[in-house]
This record gives C-alpha cells, sequence and structure tokens, in this order.
C-alpha cells in the first residue's frame, strides 16, 4: 500500500529526495554525536547499536507526524521545552555515569547489553523535539495529492529518510568505536572524553 503510493512518484522526485536526505543525515548532529560518544566509550558495536537505537526514535517521531501528533506538539511551545529539558537531563545523566565510570575493563565492554545500549539511542532521539519539527517542515515539501494518501507518502518518505540516517549513524558510531580503541582505556580517558561529549550535548540542546 506504500509502496504502491511510493511507486507514484516520479523516480527523479524520489532521487532529490534521497539525495537532500542523505545529506541532512551525514550533517554531524545530537544523533551523531550520541552514536559516536557510545561507540567511542564502549566499542565500534556499542556505536553501531547506539545508531540503531537512534534510528527506533526516529521511526517514532515519523508516526507521530503521519498520524498528526507531530503537528500538535509543535503547536504547544510548552510541551516542546519539557520535551527539550528532559532531554537535556537525560544526557547530563549520561554525562556524570560516564564521569564517575573510571577505568573500563574490556572485558566489561564486551559484556554491555545490546537492549540499554540500544534503549539509550532511542531515549536520545526521543528526548530531542527538534525532529519533530524538522519532519513537519522537511516531509511535506516531497508530497502531492495526486501521488496518493498524503499519509502515505508522509510514512513512506519518512521511512526511507530513517533508513538513510540510521545506516548513516550507525557508521558514525563505528568509527568513534574505532577510535576509541586507538586512544586505549588507560586512566579512563576515554570515558571522559564521552562524558564530555554528552554533556555538550545537552548544553547544545537547551541553549540552540
Amino acid at each position: 500500500m506504500i509502496w504502491d503510493t511510493l511507486a507514484n512518484f516520479p523516480l527523479q522526485q524520489l532521487l532529490a529526495f534521497m539525495a537532500g536526505a542523505l545529506v541532512l543525515n551525514l550533517a554531524p548532529g545530537q544523533d551523531v554525536f550520541f552514536a559516536s560518544a557510545c561507540g567511542i566509550q564502549n566499542g565500534p558495536r556499542a556505536g553501531a547499536l547506539a545508531g540503531f537505537g537512534v534510528g527506533l526514535g526516529v521511526i517514532c517521531h515519523v508516526a507521530m507526524a503521519t498520524v498528526g501528533l507531530g503537528a500538535l506538539v509543535a503547536a504547544h511551545p510548552g510541551a516542546l521545552v519539557a520535551i527539550k529539558y528532559a532531554g537535556a537531563a537525560y544526557l547530563l545523566f549520561l554525562a556524570w555515569k560516564s564521569w564517575n565510570a573510571g577505568e573500563v575493563d574490556p572485558r566489561a565492554r564486551a559484556a554491555s547489553r545490546p537492549w540499554n545500549i540500544i534503549r539509550r539511542g532511542a531515549l536520545s532521539n526521543l528526548l530531542n523535539p527538534k525532529p519533530v519539527l524538522f519532519l513537519l517542515a522537511f516531509l511535506p515539501q516531497f508530497t502531492k495529492p495526486e501521488y496518493g494518501p498524503i499519509w502515505q507518502q508522509i510514512l513512506g518518505l519518512g521511512l526511507m529518510f530513517t533508513l538513510s540516517g540510521t545506516l548513516v549513524t550507525m557508521g558514525y558510531g563505528v568509527v568513534g568505536g574505532l577510535a576509541g580503541q586507538v586512544i586505549g582505556k588507560r586512566l579512563g580517558i576515554v570515558n571522559r572524553i564521552a562524558a564530555v561529549m554528552f554533556a555538550g550535548l545537552a548544553l547544545r540542546l537547551v541553549w540552540k
């Protein structure tokens, strides 16, 4: 059903959409820095899992935009402010935990539960109100009534955007993990780097 609607799009328009989505996803933002920080702290696998978790969060935003909840949230500044500060508090909590973690045993890194890392990535994205506003501004630009039901177009384009973004973010997480392996774990320096990145994301989320 959704794919039938997407099939009505001219190929040039779909390619233009994917090119724009790829450029936007490649630009470093909160999701990229979060996955990179997780990778630096816990290795390439954790960075990839964090990126995957971020993708799950984006799917929720796409679903909200599809059913109109995104527009409702965007229309109430108080809700956006509450989400923003909750996200900043969560990132500061992660920064505090990382700063106080000290040295990390490589065996402990390998034992990190995948679901915990995925959950962190999803929460980091869900507690950022900016994707709501972005999707509401970006996706409708490529929709037209003659292509089919608008909600199907929003959902289909949103899933395409999510797939591209998830793969890119996972890639950044893997690169961050490889960088963390090069730096090493002496004196807990990697945990401190991750803590600074998490804290910086919190400040960026509140002040920007």
